[in-house]
């Protein structure tokens, strides 16, 4: 969620997460594919 989070935030951001294993280097992969919406970005910012 944090990965999406951040590509969303920011187009020309990239992000580089460390990886310990093929399932995590997975996970961080379908990052890119969740979509965000604005209510979303809206609640995670006031997490933030």
């Amino acid at each position: 969620m944090a990965l999406a989070w951040l590509l969303t935030r920011s187009p020309v951001t990239l992000a580089i997460p460390g990886t310990s294993s093929l399932a995590h280097l997975e996970e961080n992969m379908r990052a890119a594919g969740l979509g965000l919406t604005v209510e979303d970005l809206a609640v995670l910012d006031a997490l933030a």
